[in-house]
């Protein structure tokens, strides 16, 4: 068993200590510096008073860019499944199957 590691995030003027498994230090660093840019960009452009709205808004926007490619995916799955159908007909098609 992999020993645990002791890190401390900061997030909207708050730190967080956290224990993980030493391979989730980059992804969590990189995330919790994303949250920091995004809301000060939301800070910057929008008239937010309260650090919850903006944490909420990060919260969407990061939500909503994993909603969209999980339907690109399928959407992308659904062509790619409908083009191998086509070419499965027409390679029986051509052998004389079917």
């Amino acid at each position: 068993m992999a020993e645990k590691l002791k890190i401390k995030l900061s997030i909207a003027d708050r730190v967080y200590p956290l224990t993980i498994d030493p391979s989730q230090e980059e992804g969590l660093r990189k995330a919790a510096k994303n949250i920091e840019q995004l809301a000060k960009k939301f800070e910057q452009n929008y008239a937010v008073r309260d650090k919850q709205d903006v944490l909420a808004m990060c919260a969407l926007q990061f939500a909503s860019k994993i909603e969209q490619k999980g339907i690109d995916q399928m959407e992308n799955t659904k062509e790619v499944t409908e083009r191998l159908k086509a070419l499965d007909n027409l390679v029986n098609t051509k052998l004389g199957i079917k």
